[in-house]
């Protein structure tokens, strides 16, 4: 009895000895990480522990001062100082230092006035405990600003169909943007998320057609094509980035990077097309490899008044046997089949992963958007995704041959179609080895294309009106 009690105090004294230990030695850094994007720039710190700061915000010059408590200057610390990329729209340069014996701090010189969120993410999947610095310009990038300019550019390079001449200082796709812009910079302040955009589907003006697609074999009775002589935009939206890099394949490619090349392909393409006489424009809810909340990517596309947005992913499983690409939908109600629930459970992680800071949101006002769809709007995505399966089906293998319906977040927008490809099982090794093949990614891109303009072969958009 003697020597059980004294194997009991002995393990416990044993116990406390370890963690005094581990107090005292603090949190040790296991990794940094910085993410640059034209909407803000992230600074990851990785750590055993959870980090207690302490942050200084000084405004000219601008600079951000961050004190890390219970910290020993390392190697991985001193490693952030080179991993500021000159092009960084955000961070000029950043100092470390052991600051005293106890603290270390962080200093990051800006090139702007910033807005400065620090948060804390709990482990998650591979990562350990993160410290989040997001630094956002005072002078938040406007969408559809920058979409306007990504149009002037272009134009003044090589005009796109439908411009020029007599007609185009009345049916101006460009000055269509501009005035859209314009009537929606008074409220720009506001935090709240537009409000729908009035229709501007024909379909939408017009009885519910008997059939449409909602598979390649189901019949559609199309409508004649019309001439509307306004731009049509395609909001193009790669999934996953910066600290969420999605699925991983067995030989390392990530999908991440993956969808973001097929998504810049498409945007090249869309860019440089038309249907029925009226120009196209492609705009990417992401540019770079960084994160962008699921939310965000919603309100991204409903600010430009995207007529269609388009998630690109790649698929994984548990096991390589899985294969073939997919098309889903969103549902109000019960997912159309079990592995689609799964998938759409799994996709609608990225905010875990990717890291989003809950405390800086109105969740009140996530769930309001996220929570708008529709019907009809189920109803035209049922119509694109078959499009587009269809043609992807021409190109490579079909996972299902129908589209799926389930809650993917991401496909929440009340005035647009909205669907969700997955262009392969990535982790199944020779479709990874097609996903890293520029010649299979043009091919895919290729068949995504044929889908969107069949698309609006069949649903012309009607003219936006610049006074709604």
């Amino acid at each position: 009895m003697k020597t059980d009690r004294r194997r009991l105090l002995k393990a416990g004294f044993l116990a406390l000895n370890l963690r005094a230990t581990q107090l005292a030695r603090g949190a040790t850094m296991l990794a940094v990480r910085i993410w640059p994007a034209p909407d803000y720039s992230r600074v990851t710190l990785e750590s055993d522990t959870p980090l207690k700061t302490t942050q200084t915000f000084v405004a000219t010059p601008p600079r951000l001062a961050v004190d890390i408590e219970g910290m020993q200057l390392n190697a991985a610390m001193r490693e952030l100082v080179g991993k500021v990329q000159a092009s960084d729209p955000n961070i000029a340069g950043i100092r470390v230092g052991q600051y005293n014996a106890n603290v270390v701090r962080i200093v990051i010189d800006l090139k702007q006035p910033i807005t400065p969120q620090v948060f804390s993410l709990q482990p998650v999947a591979a990562y350990a405990h993160r410290l989040v610095l997001d630094l956002y310009p005072l002078q938040a990038i406007d969408p559809l600003e920058q979409l306007i300019q990504q149009r002037m550019a272009s134009t003044a390079s090589q005009p796109a169909p439908g411009l020029g001449g007599p007609s185009a200082q009345v049916n101006d796709p460009l000055g269509e943007l501009m005035a859209r812009h314009n009537q929606s910079a008074a409220g720009a302040q506001k935090s709240v998320p537009p409000p729908p955009a009035a229709s501007t589907r024909r379909q939408d003006m017009l009885p519910a057609p008997d059939t449409f697609i909602d598979s390649p074999g189901r019949a559609h009775r199309s409508l004649p094509p019309e001439r509307t002589d306004r731009l049509i935009v395609v909001a193009l939206d790669p999934g996953h980035g910066g600290e969420d890099p999605g699925a991983i394949g067995p030989g390392g490619t990530r999908e991440k990077d993956v969808v973001l090349n097929i998504a810049k392909m498409l945007r090249d393409r869309i860019n440089a097309s038309s249907v029925n006489g009226n120009p196209m424009r492609a705009y990417l809810t992401r540019e770079a490899d960084f994160f962008v909340p699921l939310h965000l990517r919603v309100q991204k596309a409903r600010r430009v008044q995207a007529d269609l947005f388009v998630s690109i992913h790649a698929d994984a499983f548990f096991t390589p046997q899985a294969r073939g690409a997919s098309v889903y939908a969103l549902s109000q109600g019960a997912a159309s089949s079990a592995a689609a629930r799964w998938m759409a459970q799994k996709e609608n992680k990225a905010d875990l992963i990717g890291g989003m800071n809950l405390n800086g949101q109105d969740n009140q006002l996530q769930r309001a958007l996220l929570d708008m769809s529709t019907a009809a709007q189920i109803k035209d995505s049922l119509q694109l995704g078959g499009s587009l399966l269809r043609e992807i089906g021409s190109v490579g293998r079909l996972h299902k041959p129908r589209v799926e319906q389930a809650g993917f977040a991401v496909l929440k927008a009340p005035d647009m179609p909205s669907v969700l490809v997955e262009t392969a099982f990535i982790s199944n090794p020779e479709e990874e080895e097609k996903l890293r093949s520029e010649a299979y990614q043009k091919q895919l891109t290729e068949a995504l294309m044929r889908g969107i303009q069949q698309y609006f072969a069949r649903n012309p958009p009607l003219a936006r009106h610049r006074g709604i």
